[in-house]
């Protein structure tokens, strides 16, 4: 709990906090909700940006703490933001209930298939941007740009697929459609879970070798 407190105080851009909040746009009507994902997918770019305009490294470098968790830090502040972002927005939808707002005409709504979607959408992206950026623990847009591009084509896929007849039951509230998309939902949680360990376990073995 030190080392995110540590980076919630020091090292987290404002901007990322701000994108956190973000998970309350599900109550916008007629817009692309997989765009909230990519929110929390900026905060670890402009975090990492932050700490390295920061020589946030370097300050770490100094503290009684390793490698290993620096890394841990970092992993554990993005970890926090995303899941605060996609916690924030569960009493939005139910808001979204009481001010009726309709059907979304622009891609998938906030059911349960789009927490499951949110979360390996998430999970792809951390596994890609953690690793890339501790293999020189400095070149964070280098790790965006290849992170976003799976980042994307997750988010065409799921605002398109809710178009597919086949499909529209992942946009569906009905009882019936609810159950279906569950498995949904356990896979994100589990991906998540998963992707996100082996990130950090990437990252450690990378950021071990670099020469601060």
């Amino acid at each position: 709990m030190k080392l995110l407190y540590k980076e919630l105080a020091l090292a987290a851009h404002p901007t990322s906090i701000v994108f956190a909040f973000l998970g309350c746009l599900v109550v916008v009507p007629a817009y692309p909700y997989t765009v909230i994902f990519m929110f929390g997918c900026l905060a670890p770019y402009i975090t990492f940006l932050y700490a390295r305009e920061t020589n946030d490294a370097w300050y770490t470098a100094i503290l009684p703490v390793t490698k290993r968790e620096s890394v841990k830090g970092k992993c554990l502040l993005i970890l926090s933001i995303q899941l605060f972002q996609l916690s924030l927005s569960i009493p939005c939808v139910f808001l979204r209930g009481i001010l009726q707002v309709g059907n979304n005409p622009v891609g998938i709504d906030p059911t349960v298939a789009w927490y499951g979607f949110g979360l390996i959408i998430y999970a792809v992206f951390d596994l890609a941007f953690f690793p890339t950026y501790y293999k020189n623990g400095y070149k964070a847009g280098k790790a965006f740009v290849i992170a976003a591009i799976p980042m994307l084509l997750l988010m065409i896929g799921v605002e398109g697929a809710v178009h597919l007849p086949v499909l529209a039951w992942l946009d569906s509230y009905a009882p019936q459609h609810l159950m279906q998309q569950i498995p949904i939902l356990f896979t994100g949680i589990l991906c998540y879970m998963v992707l996100l360990f082996l990130a950090y376990r990437i990252s450690v073995k990378r950021f071990e070798r670099v020469d601060l």
